[in-house]
């Protein structure tokens, strides 16, 4: 481990980022893609999030273990993130299960991590960051290393208050007053109140930084055990035998972001309604996640394609994104994706249009997710009749409805 204190030199960081989850509450954006692959905003994915935090980080060397559905995530890591051979400290490399255990696929968490400790030992590294993948947000990890290192902690949990109806989905974290966890409790369906907060409690995010030898230790002790998880079972087990600490996400801070943000963002966009708030918390001359910050660049794949094209458009707090044609329509507070086509007269209102649609004259579209590779039919109305649409569509609780992804095309329309 690297000396503590002043003149402390950073710690050398390997990164294992959990990409497998199903992600069954988003249906039906997963029907085809694993949850990290989903896509974000104008043009990225979830999973480019985890992935420029780390990078922005300075942290270079990255594992993505993946699972279920993971063909589309793998093409966009190939595309988007290969960093240069020449470096080999630098990498991020795609690995679907080994299998080393035996013919099952990863039991969870821990299990993940635990079929590759092949990839970790060669590296050598002082700590371990295991990562979640499906989380909107930018994190400075550096400030969660050197929490990590100025309390001599043997794990890190980052952590911030949630409302306690929340919880439920969270390992619920509870501390003395120095953040040293004292109990970790995945998913409680009573989740304990904060002490002098009440209606809030105190959630793991799902990203842990582990001190090497205790990362390698408890995961082999656990799988031994017929213990997979970290929530369930390795972080409780810790709790109790080492020095676990939670690091409060809200005091992390990176450069370039602006007064009117909502200071340390976080979704967990677990849902069609969260990933859709979410997504408009991007637009506005105001956002609550400003994505235009040179100082921590969100990265992606590089789109290779004509930039957008307007006719004649009336547009409002939208993002259109690169390849897209608008004729005489009208687009308020949407996103658009790359080469939509949208035709004349269509009006598209509070809506996310993913790559690749196309929408014929006279459409209109309210409060909908239009997924890749599809066509809205002249004069079709998404969004103002709910009986209608939920005959054809998935239509969530709050009325955000979701037209499936449709079939790849057949022309040549740069698809």
């Amino acid at each position: 481990m690297p000396n503590r204190g002043e003149g402390m030199r950073e710690p050398k960081i390997v990164a294992m980022v959990l990409a497998g989850g199903e992600g069954t509450r988003l249906m039906p954006l997963t029907a085809e893609r694993s949850k990290p692959a989903v896509p974000f905003g104008g043009r990225y994915r979830i999973v480019d999030f985890v992935l420029s935090n780390l990078v922005n980080s300075g942290i270079h060397a990255i594992y993505i273990l993946v699972q279920y559905k993971s063909q589309s995530l793998i093409e966009h890591i190939r595309n988007g993130w290969a960093f240069s051979p020449l470096v080999p400290a630098h990498f991020i490399t795609v690995v679907p299960p080994q299998m080393r255990e035996g013919p099952e696929w990863f039991q969870g968490t821990a299990d993940a991590v635990y079929q590759n400790i092949n990839l970790i030992e060669p590296n050598d590294p002082d700590l371990v960051a295991v990562f979640g993948a499906d989380h909107v947000y930018r994190m400075d990890v550096r400030a969660m290393a050197r929490f990590h290192l100025e309390r001599d902690a043997d794990v890190t949990i980052s952590a911030l208050p949630v409302p306690v109806d929340e919880a439920r989905s969270f390992g619920v974290i509870e501390t003395d007053a120095q953040g040293r966890v004292t109990a970790f409790d995945e998913k409680p369906s009573h989740p304990k109140e904060m002490p002098g907060r009440p209606g809030m409690a105190y959630v793991s995010m799902g990203n842990y930084l582990f001190s090497t030898g205790v990362m390698l230790d408890g995961v082999r002790s656990a799988c031994k055990a017929g213990d997979k998880d970290f929530g369930r079972h390795v972080l409780p087990r810790l709790a109790n035998t080492h020095r676990v600490y939670a690091y409060d996400f809200s005091s992390n801070t990176v450069p370039g972001i602006r007064p009117y943000e909502e200071p340390a963002y976080w979704r967990d966009v677990g849902t069609i309604d969260q990933y859709y708030k979410a997504n408009l918390d991007t637009l506005g001359a105001q956002p609550r996640l400003d994505l235009y910050n040179a100082r921590w660049p969100i990265r992606s794949s590089h789109y290779q394609g004509p930039i957008a094209h307007f006719v004649r458009a009336s547009i409002e707090d939208s993002d259109i994104a690169s390849g897209a044609s608008i004729r005489d329509a009208t687009v308020r507070r949407s996103l658009i994706r790359r080469e939509v086509h949208i035709e004349d007269d269509v009006e598209i209102e509070d809506s996310i249009i993913l790559d690749f649609c196309h929408l014929r004259r006279g459409a209109r579209v309210r409060r909908a997710i239009v997924d890749r590779y599809n066509t809205i039919e002249r004069g079709v109305r998404l969004g103002y009749d709910v009986e209608q649409d939920r005959a054809r569509h998935h239509v969530t609780d709050s009325g955000i409805v979701v037209v499936t992804k449709g079939p790849y095309p057949t022309d040549t329309r740069g698809y």
